[in-house]
């Protein structure tokens, strides 16, 4: 049993878990959902509640979709693009996230066409939520379902090494906050870890 103190804690294992309604706003394409991104450090888990959706993913193994209803369970390691499509308006998940605190640090990139991606404060400003946060996330999702369909197209036709670019402005955008999220990490999943280490060697 667990006892509720004052004291912040993390989820066990040094996760985090969430609820998440997915965005009934229809994208450029034609299609309502999220917005598009990888994560560079992270795995992350969906577990369907309830509604009917997809979720469409660009990877090493090319690009692939996955149906999603009650009960599913889906997870993506990092570097997996993945992009939710809310089918009926009513697409409601659990997010599981490992390591607590990196995702919203900054973990979490964006699908931004190039000249946004490769240029920090673009990006910074294209994914900031303002003072108006559902326009900012309208204009936000847009930009990245744009992104996300020329990416698309360029591993169709040119193969996975279209991927590369992406990574690699991901990496740049990431590498200033790396020493902060060892910070988080040494403090979350990896005191979880010697925490288990420590209860083994008790039992020893």
């Amino acid at each position: 049993m667990t006892v509720a103190t004052n004291t912040a804690t993390h989820f066990p294992g040094g996760t985090s878990v969430s609820r998440l309604r997915v965005y009934p706003w229809t994208a450029p394409d034609g299609l309502a959902g999220g917005t598009p991104h990888f994560h560079t450090t992270c795995t992350e888990a969906y577990v369907v509640l309830g509604g009917v959706g997809r979720v469409q993913t660009l990877s090493t193994d090319g690009f692939a979709e996955t149906p999603l209803r009650e009960g599913v369970v889906v997870w993506f390691g990092p570097g997996v693009v993945h992009r939710l499509v809310n089918d009926d308006d009513d697409l409601r998940l659990l997010v599981i996230m490992q390591n607590s605190g990196l995702p919203e640090a900054g973990d979490a990139v964006m699908t931004f066409p190039a000249d946004s991606l490769t240029d920090a404060e673009r990006y910074r400003a294209a994914a900031t939520l303002d003072e108006h946060p559902e326009q900012s996330a309208r204009a936000r999702q847009a930009l990245a379902v744009e992104g996300f369909t020329a990416l698309r197209r360029a591993v169709e036709s040119e193969g996975l090494q279209a991927l590369a670019p992406l990574y690699e402005a991901g990496a740049a955008l990431v590498a200033p906050r790396l020493e902060q999220w060892r910070e988080i990490w040494r403090g979350g999943a990896a005191a979880a870890s010697s925490q288990t280490s420590d209860m083994l060697d008790a039992l020893e």
